[in-house]
């Protein structure tokens, strides 16, 4: 009797946990926090994957913005939740650059989160407004050389990518740019159409639009190799600059989700990420359609962490200075 019991509770047990680690829950929506204001690169992208989420019977999907602190607060948002898929981060690179900004970092991305795959791979394009009388990184050094501290560049938060790279390339070429920081791409994107921040380090969708509308051009693309969307826009290191790093918008659920909520996480995830129609969206706006399963995405990010680590200490960047 003594064992029949105990086995009956094992199996409740059993139960009880298969059922906690069930995704999704009926009835009860997904929540993607993106830590920038809306209509940046990674608001477009979560919005188009959303809405392909919760087609064909999927759970309803919410995309909640919480901007600010160098996309900490989203990040905080998350790192509390219950870990039962139901509450995921969609950010980018700074996720693994924050713990080399500060000496004591503001969570620990690999102990707080739970990486599980990847949006899209992307990275940065250089533009100028329209206004300034350089096409190309050559021209710019060259103006930048003869009107020191007057040109400014925009990013959208201390010790993000394009911060980063406005530093590298400041470095490497001996010029003076004032950095401007911003709370999202919306906010620095407002101010570099206006023409108040000549240079920006923005995302492929949203540079690739506004360089149509005429109020800004591209320079050139921070990124490893040529952006396939745009052929014959050179890179940085086209022109001599070692600046840009191949990127990812990505996403990350809070730590302690079982192995079967990521995997059926990831599934309904991949689903989205490469239906033919968010693979166009992400084609068009220059960035091209991830989904890679978990395992890899891990390995990924943590590769990414030591090499963007390797920047930070280059160019000296801290958050907590």
């Amino acid at each position: 009797m003594i064992r029949l019991a105990i086995a009956s509770c094992a199996l409740a047990l059993a139960a009880g946990a298969h059922a906690q680690s069930a995704f999704p829950v009926a009835g009860k929506p997904v929540r993607i926090v993106v830590p920038f204001p809306p209509g940046g690169q990674t608001d477009l992208q979560a919005r188009a994957i959303a809405q392909k989420m919760s087609e064909g019977g999927g759970p309803p999907v919410i995309v909640d913005n919480r901007p600010g602190a160098s996309t900490v607060i989203g990040a905080r948002e998350v790192a509390k939740a219950a870990p039962d898929g139901h509450t995921l981060l969609y950010t980018i690179a700074i996720h693994v650059q924050l713990a080399h900004l500060y000496a004591t970092p503001p969570f620990d991305v690999f102990r707080e989160f739970t990486p599980i795959t990847a949006g899209a791979r992307s990275g940065t394009v250089l533009t100028a407004h329209s206004s300034m009388p350089f096409n190309n990184v050559p021209e710019l050094v060259v103006y930048a050389k003869a009107n020191p501290g007057k040109l400014n560049c925009a990013s959208f938060g201390a010790g993000t990518t394009a911060h980063l790279n406005c530093e590298r390339f400041k470095r490497q070429a001996g010029i003076e740019i004032v950095h401007v920081p911003y709370k999202g791409s919306g906010d620095a994107m407002r101010d570099h159409l206006a023409g108040t921040a000549q240079l920006f380090f923005d995302g492929p969708t949203t540079a690739i639009a506004n360089a149509k509308s005429g109020r800004v051009k591209m320079i050139a693309s921070a990124t490893e190799e040529r952006i396939g969307a745009l052929p014959d826009l050179p890179t940085m290191r086209e022109a001599g600059y070692d600046v840009g790093i191949t990127g990812y918008l990505w996403f990350w659920g809070p730590a302690g989700m079982s192995p079967a909520t990521v995997d059926a996480v990831y599934q309904l995830l991949a689903r989205a990420i490469r239906h033919p129609e968010v693979v166009e969206i992400f084609a068009k706006g220059g960035s091209e359609a991830a989904g890679m399963p978990p395992a890899e995405f891990e390995r990924i990010a943590r590769d990414l962490y030591e090499r963007w680590g390797v920047v930070i200490r280059e160019v000296g960047v801290r958050l907590d200075q």
